[in-house]
């Protein structure tokens, strides 16, 4: 039955879509207020190993089953995704934005992780390809999703603690 993985797949496809023209909505509105983007370099890289990610997944896992208990951890995930969207509302980005002046969020998620999204990612990443058993494909895209997070993590949190020192 190819139905399942299928619909997983355009779930999936069609909610990073959607949050990249969020991203990009709120990325505008941000500059306009005077904020500024720190470390695009990176940028190109981790949207290649996103779309790479869901590009073989396509390739690879229609018509595979899907295992219910990764199935289960991938949505519990997406809720966890939703707090974090609603926490940072039109903070929101895929890119580093440093808003100066404005205060370090510490509510919602972030009063439990300094970097919970990040948290989501990595465990989305594992979790959808094993949903379709394909265990070696989760540790290879983990594998590069840990590097260009180290690199990211990294970038974020120096301009996070230039932006504190400069309030």
């Amino acid at each position: 039955m190819m139905w399942p993985s299928v619909a997983l797949l355009a779930f999936v496809t069609l909610q990073r879509l959607g949050e990249l023209v969020l991203a990009r909505r709120n990325t505008a509105a941000l500059l306009a207020r005077g904020a500024r983007e720190v470390a695009p370099e990176h940028y190109p890289a981790m949207v290649a190993l996103h779309a790479g990610c869901i590009i073989g997944l396509w390739l690879l896992a229609p018509g595979r089953s899907v295992g219910l208990f990764w199935f289960l951890v991938f949505m519990g995930l997406q809720a966890l995704r939703l707090w974090v969207l609603a926490t940072l509302k039109e903070r929101w980005t895929t890119r580093i934005i440093i808003l100066p002046g404005a205060p370090l969020v510490t509510s919602g998620p972030y009063r439990f992780l300094r970097h919970p999204n990040y948290a989501i990612v990595v465990g989305e990443i594992a979790a959808l390809p094993l949903a379709f058993g394909l265990p070696l494909y989760a540790l290879v895209f983990s594998l590069l999703n840990a590097f260009v997070l180290l690199i990211r993590m990294r970038a974020e949190n120096t301009a996070l603690e230039s932006a504190m020192i400069l309030k």
